[in-house]
């Protein structure tokens, strides 16, 4: 089994995976095409994604039954104890015990009920 996801590529290249793969929903293609086959059809993503991503997922003899490869993605796979892991590159953000409601100044969040719940609660 291969998969195949797309993000921000030429529609001329998922017109030409369609010929050998499913397109299931956008930029997405499953099939089972032979290994020569699928390398053959992953030099031509990697030639013709233009400025987009791609992802190839595909079934393999290892511990995990596949493995995988990306092309242009922020996420690398990585082997970690004989497993392919995706290493997401850090981001500079808020702390992780930051809420997301905090706002973008970094101010706490508003105590007590919000204008909602006291309207649920005691009518009005």
């Amino acid at each position: 089994m291969t998969v195949i996801v797309l993000s921000n590529c030429p529609v001329g290249l998922r017109g030409f995976l369609t010929r050998w793969l499913l397109e299931i929903s956008p930029g997405v293609f499953i099939g089972s095409p032979s290994a020569r086959v699928r390398d053959i059809l992953w030099e031509e993503v990697r030639t013709y994604s233009g400025q987009g991503r791609a992802l190839l997922a595909h079934t393999t003899d290892n511990e995990q039954g596949f493995t995988f490869r990306t092309h242009e993605h922020t996420w690398h796979p990585t082997d970690h104890e004989g497993l392919t892991l995706l290493n997401r590159p850090s981001q500079p953000g808020p702390s992780p015990g930051a809420s997301e409601a905090s706002g973008a100044q970094g101010r706490p969040p508003k105590q007590g009920w919000s204008k909602a719940a006291i309207r649920r609660r005691f009518g009005g």
